[in-house]
């Protein structure tokens, strides 16, 4: 889908702009690539810039409760410094490199709940407008799915997916955000951990896996959170027996063997809006099943109205 929109900082007979992401769904670290199209008002106009900026609905908590806004996490000017005669059409090709930490928003071609999205920005004649939104797709890397298909293997279920204001203490994370895939835990572990979050933190180098399982309460001791956290390379995603690592992974985390209490700057830890119950299903790893909240048609649909709505105070 793509949201078009009249350059609102000139008005009526201003340039219009519509930017058209390649298909398919891109992985992180990697390129982004589409055209800006642009058709020309019932003047010439000078394009000074031409941006594109990648932004995120994150959750954040304080101490009145919870809220969501939104985050650029990339910024990118693809093009500018010409002339746009009236009525011109012109389409201007851009290739960018997204940030290793993107969040992914499929997973086995089902939507997970993430908004992400592409905001265009023209600057013409010194004025600058938000002239089109896109949303963006983004599957795992390979060392991401081996993962979750071993969390899948052993038993593990998806719950939800989201994106979380801050910063986890004592990793390399560069995005003022991070993402939370939330599973249901595996029968063998269930008397262990109430829930299991999983985050990847990619860089060009490798990437770190926080596991953070939810530990229940006894007569004498309240339930806490026990994180692990694990590094592996880019080019281990066909070289290990990947149930048998997140397995070992999984039993040091149950057995309490951690770094203790998630910290997290700028915000506390929190369980993600339901998607519903999903199942796992053996070899296939994990499968995502939708029975409420918001699916995949209603996250497209509002991504246009959420962003559009949104001031260039609430970012960040």
């Amino acid at each position: 889908m793509v949201f078009k929109k009249l350059l609102g900082a000139l008005g009526m007979g201003g340039p219009t702009v519509d930017t058209v992401l390649d298909p398919g769904a891109v992985r992180p670290g990697g390129p982004l690539t589409g055209q800006v199209r642009l058709e020309g008002g019932s003047a010439d106009f000078d394009i000074e810039q031409i941006t594109l900026e990648l932004v995120a609905r994150v959750e954040a908590e304080h101490d009145g409760g919870e809220t969501e806004g939104v985050a650029a996490f990339g910024r990118f000017t693809v093009a500018g410094g010409f002339r746009l005669a009236a009525g011109e059409q012109r389409g201007v090709p851009f290739t960018v490199a997204l940030p290793w930490e993107t969040p992914i928003t499929e997973l086995y071609g089902q939507d997970l709940g993430i908004v992400l999205g592409v905001r265009t920005e023209l600057v013409v004649a010194g004025a600058k407008d938000k002239g089109d939104l896109d949303p963006l797709t983004v599957a795992p890397l390979p060392v991401q799915e081996a993962v979750l298909e071993a969390l899948g293997r052993l038993g593990f279920g998806f719950k939800a997916a989201d994106l979380e204001y801050g910063h986890i203490s004592g990793t390399g994370q560069q995005l003022p955000f991070y993402q939370e895939i939330e599973l249901t835990p595996a029968a063998q572990y269930a008397h262990a951990m109430r829930e299991l979050e999983v985050t990847f933190l990619a860089n060009p180098g490798g990437m770190e896996v926080v596991l953070e399982a939810d530990k229940p309460g006894g007569f004498f001791a309240a339930g806490h959170d026990v994180v692990n956290r694990h590094v592996v390379s880019h080019d281990s995603a066909d070289q290990h027996d990947w149930t048998g690592v997140v397995d070992a992974w999984i039993r040091q985390v149950a057995a309490g063997h951690g770094h203790g209490h998630h910290e997290h700057h700028h915000g506390g830890h929190r369980s993600g809006p339901g998607m519903g119950t999903a199942v796992a299903a053996g070899a296939a790893g994990l499968a995502v099943g939708v029975a409420g909240g918001l699916v995949a048609a209603e996250v497209v649909d509002e991504i246009g109205d959420f962003f559009e709505g949104d001031d260039d105070g609430d970012e960040g």
